[in-house]
């Protein structure tokens, strides 16, 4: 395994999987040496561990996809660490599933056989890329990874890395300057292109992908734009899977298990769900043998999914640290936040979805309270809020919207949306402080401190909220939903949700 550093100690590595099968825990019993990497994974974390790599291991424990092994790539600062420790455990690491009960379940995952550390060598993932052997480049960016005006749309040719990147095209920066370098390459060397696969909670994220990797070929090269645009697939996805921040205990928990310390385990809830658009430019494992759910259009699930799931953290987090609750579990069990979570999923959320064969919207509806009551997964508020700048007006305003232009609810929205601007004052309902923690935390908080004189300052930041400060009755509900939450706190507010008129109005 190129790349890789194998090291016989007490950390988990490919020459104690013996000792860890022997403990009862699954292991890779599969030839890893043998292994094609024919995906290449940008944003190696938590969730791409939990989810996609998850499915690979699945295909080459029962011997399939052995040409389609992951090769992560770190393009951040932060990925250096988890450079270091891919490099120590030769790419091993283990996932364990929480059950509510109690019950853990632990496997070690081999399927990321190599890992590049784009700023210490760029050229090599450029060659990475470009190679034949990669057939699809999967994306685990963020939502904000997409470097994308939040209300435009448009691509941010302005970003200082993605200048850098077109000054500079031998020694790209960015996500989007080292897969369209891979890209180039392979059309001057005649090689077809791979697939860019985006697994990030976006709605479109397929489409998304494509116009800011087009967009940014277009500005490098107007012929490379346009064969991007013709030649390359950018098939769209809905990835669902609840995956905290890995904690000091889970790393106790999870040395316990194997006898073997490993430095970065990724826990997760047992839910799992993946649906992906049949759109590949050269080839795909057989995802759907694995449990993947491989569609024509993934355009229901991924509605479905963003704007209940994710919608719904979103109408969660922002009340329930206002209350003084730290963990999911926490505010998911208190009753007053049960009943306004049920009112935006089934009065607000589920009225705006595309109903189609083979959806299952009930069941998934049905399923999300019990989701996010997991006391095991002890899921943090603050990780559900970072960055909601990006996340609520991509998850939570298209509800809103919808309700508004049909007349039906939207003040449980209205509730989420004012809870986040009070939160971001710094203090909850007790007086302890709250830290934004958002990319854009100077200019939030900003608006925040304006909002005692001007209760609508938030809402006026048209590069969150777009025009719905013009939209009266959103601005009333917003208006009032934080003269609520001012006058008597997160919890009275929510308990309104409890009397079936106030749910509906």
């Amino acid at each position: 395994m190129s790349g890789l550093v194998a090291q016989a100690s007490a950390r988990l590595n490919a020459p104690v999987l013996g000792a860890i099968k022997d403990r009862g825990v699954p292991v890779p019993e599969y030839d890893r040496a043998g292994l094609v990497t024919g995906i290449v994974h940008l944003g190696v974390g938590g969730f791409h561990r939990s989810h996609q790599a998850m499915v690979v291991d699945r295909l080459l424990s029962d011997g399939r996809a052995r040409e389609f092994a992951i090769c992560g790539i770190g393009v951040l600062e932060q990925d250096r660490r988890m450079a270091a420790v891919m490099a120590e455990q030769d790419g091993l690491y283990t996932l364990v599933l929480k059950h509510a009960d109690g019950s853990r379940e632990a496997r070690v995952i081999g399927s990321i056989v190599d890992y590049l550390y784009a700023p210490d060598d760029p050229d090599v993932v450029v060659e990475r890329l470009a190679s034949p052997d990669t057939r699809i480049v999967s994306l685990t960016v963020s939502e904000g990874g997409y470097n994308r005006d939040p209300v435009s749309g448009d691509f941010l040719s302005s970003d200082p890395g993605v200048q850098h990147d077109l000054s500079h095209p031998q020694s790209p920066r960015t996500v989007f300057g080292l897969v369209v370098a891979g890209l180039r390459r392979r059309r001057d060397r005649g090689l077809g292109p791979f697939t860019v696969m985006s697994c990030d909670n976006l709605a479109h994220n397929g489409r998304i992908a494509r116009d800011s990797f087009t967009t940014f070929a277009r500005l490098l090269d107007p012929d490379l734009g346009a064969w991007v645009a013709d030649q390359v697939r950018f098939p769209s996805s809905m990835v669902d899977r609840i995956t905290p921040v890995t904690s000091e205990d889970d790393r106790i928990g999870t040395r316990d298990t194997l006898g073997v310390e490993d430095a970065w385990p990724v826990v997760a809830e047992p839910y799992f769900q993946w649906v992906v658009e049949d759109d590949f430019a050269a080839g795909r494992p057989p995802f759907d043998e694995a449990g993947v759910q491989v569609v024509a259009d993934v355009g229901p699930w991924e509605q479905m999914k963003l704007r209940l799931a994710n919608g719904g953290h979103q109408a969660m987090c922002h009340v329930g640290v206002l209350a003084g609750f730290r963990y999911a579990h926490e505010a998911a069990a208190d009753p007053g936040i049960a009943a306004y979570l049920t009112a935006y999923l089934d009065a607000e959320a589920a009225p705006t979805l595309e109903v189609v064969p083979g959806l299952g919207l009930d069941a998934f509806k049905g399923a999300l309270l019990d989701r996010w009551r997991n006391p095991a997964i002890a899921d943090t508020l603050d990780r559900i809020r970072t960055d909601s700048s990006d996340r609520l007006p991509a998850w939570l305003l298209p509800v809103v919207v919808d309700n508004l232009a049909t007349g039906r609810p939207v003040r449980a929205s209205a509730v989420a949306c004012a809870a986040w601007a009070h939160a971001c004052e710094g203090r909850d309902d007790e007086g302890r402080p709250l830290q934004i923690v958002d990319r854009r935390a100077t200019e939030l908080s900003r608006r925040a401190a304006a909002q005692p004189e001007n209760p609508a300052a938030f809402l006026e930041d048209r590069s969150l909220f777009g025009d719905l400060v013009d939209a009266p009755r959103f601005r009333s509900a917003f208006l009032q939903a934080r003269a609520s939450l001012v006058d008597v706190g997160a919890l009275a507010t929510v308990a309104a949700f409890r009397s079936e008129a106030a749910r509906w109005d």
